[in-house]
């Protein structure tokens, strides 16, 4: 299949998890034999990479059917909603770049707003093959976690909303956000869900029938109110500090931090294997966030052998049950510190299976997995255009 995939950054050079997300999405399905052609950006007039540093850093030999193009995302003043204008600037760069080749691709895959004028060109009667829309987690649309939150969603609905109505398609990681996007106007035929992906070089082979009479617990992520740090600190600000450890990375600032003999902040890691070295001697991940998509560090965490603690939202639900860990309410600090008692008093046998059924669900979301399954899902709905 010939794809043209739009992002608005691939690893590492934009950090995040939609980021994350593109790069082994392009990369696994260039692999498998598909034509990929693929737009990334990067920011603050870094110098562009190369598409033969880009393939390099993939892995990809030059007998891959992929071709590679960076561009300069654009930069405006700094009034509030000016993400919104640079991103449609960035879709109409692209659109301008691809104008000509368009109906050469099968399909548009478009993370974001990289579709955005795309979309209205389509709508104004342009042709051009099918364009899917991923949105990832469509976070503006969950419970914010405050009055700031609340404000920054507001100022994104409409345009996601608008950007997922006109699409022809729009991915989901199922779960809530399936929900979420049918309670904007999509129908359900339109959505195609597909979870998120992992590394297998994440996936531990070690042996998990750890016998330590202390659990270790752990945090990973970004210091932003939706992710429940606060409630995190306030939960454990109510327990002693015997029969586990906590462990915290990321840059959480000093200011924030609690003092406690059990509780250890690691700062910001980007050395993969220092983080892995950090899960394989926990038993539990903590992710108590107001509003998520399927969050790479639970995938890497589970990756590791970790049972998890986290919240209803997003495609959580899909990957977390109480075969592999336990839900709880955003925002409950009382019932959070409660579970960490209850698993520090749990019996190693039945952490143990908690632990491996992480690692058994995660061997079903490698990326070449992933990356077949959107092939077969994007040729189904191609089929069903090609027949209406």
């Amino acid at each position: 299949m010939r794809l043209l995939i739009l992002t608005d950054g691939i690893a590492p050079w934009v950090i995040g998890g939609m980021q994350k997300h593109s790069y082994h999405l392009a990369k696994e399905l260039a692999i498998q034999g598909n034509d990929i052609t693929l737009a990334h950006c990067v920011h603050n007039k870094v110098n562009l990479p190369s598409q033969e540093e880009v393939k390099s850093h993939m892995g990809l030999t030059s007998a891959i059917n992929i071709e590679i193009h960076a561009f300069l995302f654009p930069k405006a003043a700094t009034y509030p909603g000016h993400y919104l204008s640079e991103s449609y600037q960035y879709s109409r760069e692209l659109f301008l770049f691809y104008e000509r080749a368009l109906n050469t691709f099968d399909f548009i895959y478009a993370k974001g707003f990289t579709a955005w004028h795309f979309l209205k060109k389509k709508r104004g009667g342009y042709t051009m093959p099918p364009v899917g829309v991923k949105f990832h987690g469509y976070e503006m649309f969950q419970k914010p976690a405050n009055l700031k939150m609340r404000l920054q969603n507001y100022l994104l609905q409409g345009s996601v909303k608008w950007n997922s109505i006109h699409a022809d398609f729009v991915f989901s990681y199922g779960g809530e956000i399936s929900r979420l996007i049918e309670k904007i106007g999509i129908k359900r035929d339109r959505i195609i869900e597909i979870p998120t992906g992992i590394d297998s070089q994440w996936i531990t082979t070690r042996a998990l029938d750890s016998d330590s009479s202390l659990r270790n617990f752990c945090f990973v992520g970004r210091y932003e109110r939706r992710k429940g740090i606060e409630e995190i600190h306030a939960a454990l600000k109510t327990l002693p500090e015997q029969g586990f450890h906590f462990h915290f990375i990321g840059p959480i600032p000093q200011s924030a931090q609690i003092n406690k003999s059990n509780v250890t902040y690691h700062g910001a890691l980007n050395d993969s294997k220092r983080i892995q070295e950090i899960l394989d001697d926990c038993d539990v991940l903590v992710a108590p966030s107001y509003s998520e998509g399927m969050p790479n560090v639970i995938m890497e965490a589970m990756a590791r052998g970790l049972a998890v603690i986290s919240t209803p939202v997003g495609a959580i639900e899909s990957i977390i049950s109480k075969d592999n860990g336990w839900l709880i309410k955003p925002g409950d600090s009382s019932r959070l510190a409660k579970l960490i008692l209850e698993i520090t008093e749990l019996d190693i046998a039945s952490l143990n299976i908690k632990k491996e059924s992480s690692l058994a669900i995660v061997n079903q979301l490698t990326w070449d997995k992933i990356a077949t399954r959107t092939i077969l899902e994007l040729s189904k709905q191609l089929t069903k255009e090609d027949c209406s």
